[in-house]
């Protein structure tokens, strides 16, 4: 993880980092393959200047916080989901494209 633009959030600072602003987080496992894939590509949004302003990424481990994943429904790795001042504005499960993430932050 290259930045400071990417967070590794826990269960006891997850609300604070979602409650204001836009964060893409991350639901992941290190030994998972199609979470590696993402990650690459979410280190070449923010290393290519395209994460749009005030937007940060958070990443969760799910074998390290089974309690977020439990608390939202995340089943399948990669799953990312965008939160807008608190509230979930988009959910993606699997590896997404940096164009589709791009937009869902904008």
């Amino acid at each position: 993880m290259s930045s400071e633009k990417i967070q590794v959030l826990t269960k006891a600072d997850f609300a604070k980092a979602i409650s204001s602003g836009t964060i893409l987080v991350d639901f992941f496992a290190s030994w998972c393959g199609p979470c590696r894939s993402q990650l690459g590509i979410i280190d070449g949004m923010i290393e290519g200047g395209k994460l749009p302003p005030g937007a940060v990424i958070g990443k969760v481990n799910v074998d390290e916080q089974p309690e977020l994943a439990e608390q939202f429904g995340v089943m399948t790795i990669p799953t990312l989901i965008v939160f807008k001042n608190g509230k979930q504005t988009e959910r993606f499960t699997g590896v997404q494209s940096a164009d589709d993430l791009i937009a869902a932050l904008q």
